[in-house]
């Protein structure tokens, strides 16, 4: 591969693209498409907390209710893969403005739900509107900044967008409970997405590189040009050994966050569903510091590593920056939880658990933010595709995992279940470890566009 047997750290021309925006003007995109995304991942999570509420409303279960979950996370993984290629060949601010209206059409009519048909279909809506976010900032991060910057700016745009996963639980549970109602939450939430986009259409310029965009490339096109983009291509970057094993492998926090009502809430006896949703607060602080940091210390690892090889680049060495996280601070902060969970009880063990998911956040982020800047570096042509084909993925998992982990629970324990999930853990980061060691081979057998040093 051409990328690794570049020379010594010279300004190659191609870095010229990346000079377009002065960075105060970087810092306004990165900032813009952060909090767009904390607005998607705010309307993902605060759902859930909302649920019994919502259940009592309109006279059903909560366990019927909870479809609507399953349906956000079917919508999250179809959207994001219609989204993004769609973005590669339109443009990432036009995408933005296209998916928008989905949001706030959806979330007033979540708010307007008179039955379960139409919860589940406006639920669909809204989450079908804002589940290109995460890929398109990505994607727009890509374009903005060279190699050797963009760990440190994807680590802050996670930082920022995981805000919402923190107060998104308590906000969900706490405000509704007492002091809101669910309607009027989803009200707000279109009213945000309507400024959102107003801002979008005011200040956001395209990002793309200049004649990279699909529609530039036509010879000829009408004043409205619509095309069909086979969203599951964008799966089909997953055939390539590198990103199927980063993607499919890199750690999550289901395992301590989806079952908390049934292991946490039962060994403590808490029962209050704002209590329950508070309790993810010291998880998303994790999540935030371990993006915030994983993101730098990939930069540096990246700089570093073609120092040692003067000047050659491997994608792979980014990878180097998940060691601690993922070998580490996952597998122990699963396993010590379910050991604490089981075997102390009372406030000890209450707080022990607390710094436990306070822990995995940052381990979980450690890994997640350099994975989601390496799939930039090696595909960076359709970086935002890549980055739907693993959210896509990690959605699918989580919603085929999330019945597993409670029903391992109920079989064979709290403890069992975590330390057999901590050991998957230590699993998958060797494979990121094979994916180190062999990258330029795995890359070589099947290659789906790889960039080199010189389009990077």
């Amino acid at each position: 591969m051409a990328s690794e047997e570049s020379p010594m750290l010279v300004r190659i021309p191609h870095e010229a693209v990346y000079d377009r925006f002065a960075p105060h003007q970087k810092r306004w995109i990165l900032s813009h498409v952060s909090f767009v995304g904390l607005l998607a991942m705010f309307v993902q999570v605060t759902f859930v907390p909302s649920i019994p509420r919502i259940a009592k409303d309109l006279d059903l279960t909560d366990a019927v209710v909870s479809l609507a979950f399953s349906i956000s996370i079917f919508a999250s993984a179809i959207g994001s893969l219609i989204w993004a290629p769609y973005s590669s060949f339109y443009g990432r601010r036009k995408i933005y403005l296209w998916g928008m209206p989905f949001l706030c059409i959806g979330s007033c009519g979540v708010a307007l739900s008179a039955s379960l048909q139409s919860l589940l279909f406006w639920r669909f809506v809204q989450m079908f509107g804002c589940s290109g976010a995460l890929s398109l900032g990505i994607g727009a991060i890509g374009d903005l900044y060279k190699l050797e910057e963009r760990g440190t700016a994807i680590g802050a745009f996670f930082s920022i967008t995981l805000i919402g996963y923190t107060v998104a639980p308590f906000v969900g549970g706490k405000c509704i409970l007492d002091y809101w109602s669910w309607r009027n939450l989803h009200y707000s939430i279109g009213a945000w997405g309507l400024l959102e986009m107003l801002f979008i259409y005011l200040s956001l310029p395209e990002t793309s590189h200049p004649g990279t965009l699909g529609i530039d490339k036509l010879s000829s096109r009408r004043s409205i040009h619509i095309v069909w983009i086979n969203p599951l291509s964008t799966l089909w970057l997953l055939r390539s050994p590198n990103l199927f094993a980063v993607c499919i492998l890199s750690q999550n926090n289901a395992v301590l966050v989806v079952p908390m009502a049934y292991t946490i809430g039962v060994q403590y006896g808490i029962t209050n569903e704002a209590i329950i949703g508070a309790l993810v607060l010291p998880n998303g602080l994790g999540s935030l510091t371990g993006a915030l940091i994983a993101g730098r210390l990939s930069d540096t690892v990246i700089r570093r590593w073609r120092e040692k090889r003067r000047g050659a680049w491997c994608p792979e060495d980014r990878l180097r920056a998940t060691w601690i996280g993922g070998l580490i601070i996952v597998p122990l902060s699963i396993g010590a939880s379910g050991l604490i969970t089981t075997y102390i009880g009372g406030p000890i063990g209450l707080t022990l658990n607390v710094l436990c998911l306070y822990a995995n956040g940052v381990g979980v982020d450690s890994v997640t933010s350099p994975v989601n800047s390496y799939n930039v570096d090696v595909v960076h042509s359709r970086s935002a595709e890549a980055t739907a084909a693993c959210i896509a993925s990690w959605s699918l998992i989580l919603s085929a995992t999330s019945a597993l982990i409670v029903a391992s629970i109920e079989r064979i324990g709290v403890a069992w279940t975590n330390i057999i999930a901590a050991v998957f853990a230590v699993i998958g980061q060797g494979i990121i470890f094979l994916t180190i060691r062999y990258g330029n081979r795995m890359r070589a057998s099947i290659d789906v566009g790889f960039s080199t040093i010189e389009n990077n």
